[in-house]
């Protein structure tokens, strides 16, 4: 017999909340065992691996929908499938890299902006912010 867990046990296993697994119940993205009559429901490690998944899913920078589609394809034979998923979800995170690079460019000049000043000047990073000074240009 494959081993059971409560859902306290299952949370434990899964490295997460219990409400977290009632959540991801509403959502559909895991199943609820049937509750024998008067007795409480029984998960089983594959539950524990659904959840697994959908937190490294996450990790990655997958939204709880975009697991939801991976969760669909997840019989192995939708492969392209997925990996177009992932490839949108690369190029998306390139993205988001080339701007937290630009982002930090335009905070690297002002913060040394800011070490150049002394005495009553005012701050360039703090103008800038405020918009009373022109910051260096993101793009």
């Amino acid at each position: 017999m494959p081993e059971q867990y409560t859902i306290g046990t299952l949370a434990k296993q899964a490295s997460v909340n219990v409400e977290t697994i009632r959540y991801y119940q509403r959502r559909g993205l895991v199943g609820e065992p049937d509750r024998p009559l008067g007795g409480i429901r029984r998960y089983t490690s594959a539950h524990a691996r659904r959840l697994r998944f959908i937190k490294e899913a996450q990790a990655l920078g997958f939204s709880l929908e975009e697991v939801a589609d991976l969760l669909a394809l997840e019989d192995g034979r939708h492969c392209r499938d997925a990996e177009r998923l992932g490839s949108r979800k690369l190029a998306m995170v390139r993205e988001r890299i080339t701007q937290l690079r630009r982002v930090e460019k335009v905070l690297t000049t002002l913060v040394d902006q800011c070490h150049c000043n002394s005495g009553k000047v005012r701050c360039p990073l703090i103008a800038a912010l405020e918009g009373t000074a022109t910051p260096p240009a993101l793009f």
